[in-house]
Order: C-alpha cells, then structure tokens, then sequence
C-alpha cells in the first residue's frame, strides 16, 4: 500500500508542477461574457477568470495572475474540465471539488482533477486550489464580488 501511495504522490507532483511550469488556458480573454477576480489573502494568490457562456454551456475558459505552485495548477486544470460544460455541471463539479478538498471525496471519478486530492494532505494549501474554482464560480453566477477563500 505504501508503494501505491508513493506512486500517487509522485503523480500528485508531477501533474501540478507540470501545469504549475506550463499553464494551460493562461490568457485574457477579451470576448468573455463572465468574468470574476479572485484573491487569497493568506499567500497572496491573485487571478481572473474569463468565461465565454453561450446557450448555457462554458464554451472558453482562462485565466490570468499570479499564485503559487498549487492554485496554477488547479486553475490550469479547471480550465480543461469545465470547457464545454453546462452551467449546471460547473456548479455540480465546484461542489465536488470543494468537498473532496474540504470534507470527503465525491461518489464520482473527477478525472485528471483527482490529483488535487493530494492537497487535502496540506490543509494550509486547500484555500491555494480552491481559489480558482470560487473565482469560477463567482463569475458563472455573475457575483460582483471579488472571490476569496477566506
């Protein structure tokens, strides 16, 4: 067992260093319809998230700022999941990641999104890979309010 958790962490480190180094979707997005700033007080993490919607579905998704390591990645990789999405599986998916990072995982496979299960292990770190999502999120619900994980 001790090996198999080796391998996910060394998973775990490699998917987030390589979207960490390599952000994927890291751009402006000048014909967004949504859009929503995010801040993370406690390590200063600052991002936008630009959302193209149409006909209710997450057609192009970005993001700009600067973060740590581990709220990169995570934006990096919201980025790739929530593309071609309902609003309604957005919603569906941010409740999912904030409970397999908070509380327990999901009854359902997340995919590539499973590695930020290894954040859960640095509870200092949790709000770094939530922000991305909460700014998501405020943008798809149109909150006027900058995100934050405090």
């Amino acid at each position: 067992m001790a090996e198999q958790d080796d391998g996910l962490r060394e998973l775990y480190q490699e998917v987030i260093f390589d979207h960490n180094r390599s952000p994927r979707n890291f751009h402006e997005m000048d014909h967004a319809s949504h859009r929503a700033d995010g801040h993370n007080p406690l390590c200063g993490d600052q991002l936008t998230v630009y959302a193209l919607v149409e006909g209710g579905v997450v057609r192009e998704v970005s993001f700009v700022g600067n973060g740590c390591a581990i709220s990169t990645a995570s934006a990096s990789l919201m980025t790739e999941a929530v593309r071609g999405q309902t609003i309604d599986q957005v919603e569906a998916l941010f409740q999912d990641i904030h409970a397999m990072l908070t509380q327990a995982h999901p009854d359902r496979d997340l995919g590539k999104l499973e590695v930020l299960s290894g954040v859960r292990e640095f509870p200092s770190r949790v709000k770094c890979a939530t922000l991305a999502w909460h700014t998501l999120h405020n943008a798809i619900t149109l909150a006027r309010d900058t995100a934050q994980t405090e």
